[in-house]
């Protein structure tokens, strides 16, 4: 069940496009919350909001902000939107947030490839700047487009990391697809988002990779990570290269997060029916031992291609770009392993170009 509260907005924290951040005060003391005015117009201090309490009450490791409903200064708000596609479709918040299939350039109408394009698909987040910094070093003059999924956030705003890749020159384009909304292009589904990317965006690459605030249960195939299979099939259906980023950690206390983790190796076994690309970052030591091991364990070596690739220095990468990333609390320099296999995917995407 949902939760729902009433206060008023005290003070405006931080304003991007997309997003708002603010403190309401219920009564005890002002508390974060964000607001979407995509979905419920902008707000003011003095207004009072109703705010949907649902994620920090359940402690949820997306929570620590509350989200604002609906904005009880207004009576109404309209935005019209640029077509007919809904997103968040048949909630009280759905949005016409129009498609670049309504908009569709002459050569989209029939498009069913994407012509060889590497496309890296991640798991994590976290990862994005990873694969974003280092490709960018590879080859700064290629155009790189990030897909994001509907597979945890959906609005693109809520991203810090995307909008400081923007800054950075680091994405050229962003396409949200599915039931995710907010990017530079909006996409019905995947596989229309990777034609996008190429064809429209002209991208030279494309990492897919969901927004925030991953699912997990712990079970074997409760967590929507998962879908990095569907994006590899979906890669290789439209005759692209497909990457698959490992998830890897040596700093996670959780046993089956350590070494490869438990989500790539049911992925990549259960979810995905092609053979993909795993490249694998030379670490050295029983990191990489461990790494291989797990890899063979799983029967990888002989399904899909793995390929062995120099470490990128990619949390150097990630500093030469004033990156301050963290992944599941922990910052780049403390978890490098995790972030070397976005790198090194990234080395691999770029060796296609």
């Amino acid at each position: 069940m949902s939760s729902f509260r009433t206060g008023l907005v005290v003070r405006l924290l931080e304003e991007r496009p997309g997003i708002q951040r603010v403190e309401v005060d219920f009564g005890n003391g002002p508390e974060r919350a964000y607001v979407l005015p995509q979905l419920t117009g902008n707000v003011s201090p003095g207004d009072s909001v109703v705010v949907n309490t649902t994620a920090v009450e359940l402690g949820l490791g997306t929570g620590g902000w509350h989200v604002v409903h609906w904005n009880l200064a207004r009576d109404s708000w309209s935005e019209r939107g640029p077509g007919h596609i809904i997103k968040a479709r048949y909630t009280s918040l759905q949005a016409d947030v129009g498609s670049a299939e309504e908009h569709f350039d002459p050569g989209l109408a029939d498009t069913v490839s994407i012509g060889g394009m590497p496309v890296i698909a991640a798991a994590l987040h976290s990862q994005l700047p990873a694969v974003a910094a280092v490709f960018k070093e590879q080859r700064p003059d290629a155009r790189i487009a990030y897909v994001m999924t509907d597979g945890a956030a959906l609005p693109l705003a809520l991203s810090d990391v995307v909008a400081s890749l923007r800054d950075r020159n680091l994405i050229d384009s962003t396409i949200t697809c599915g039931n995710a909304f907010g990017g530079d292009h909006e996409a019905v589904s995947l596989y229309s988002a990777l034609a996008i990317a190429r064809h429209v965006v002209n991208a030279d690459a494309a990492v897919v990779v969901m927004g925030p605030g991953i699912v997990g249960t712990g079970t074997r195939l409760g967590f929507s990570g998962i879908e990095v299979g569907p994006i590899l099939d979906a890669t290789v259906g439209l005759g692209g290269v497909p990457i698959a980023c490992l998830r890897v950690s040596f700093a996670d206390p959780r046993t089956r997060h350590r070494g490869v983790s438990h989500h790539t190796l049911t992925t990549l076994t259960v979810a995905c029916r092609s053979r993909v690309i795993i490249p694998v970052p030379q670490v050295g030591g029983i990191e990489q031992e461990t790494i291989e091991r797990d890899l063979e364990r799983a029967g990888f070596s002989t399904r899909h291609d793995i390929r062995f690739v120099p470490p990128a220095d990619t949390v150097g990468a990630l500093t030469r770009q004033d990156f301050d990333i963290f992944s599941m609390g922990r910052a780049a320099n403390e978890d490098p392993v995790l972030f070397e296999c976005a790198g090194a995917a990234a080395v691999v995407a770029a060796s296609f170009l």
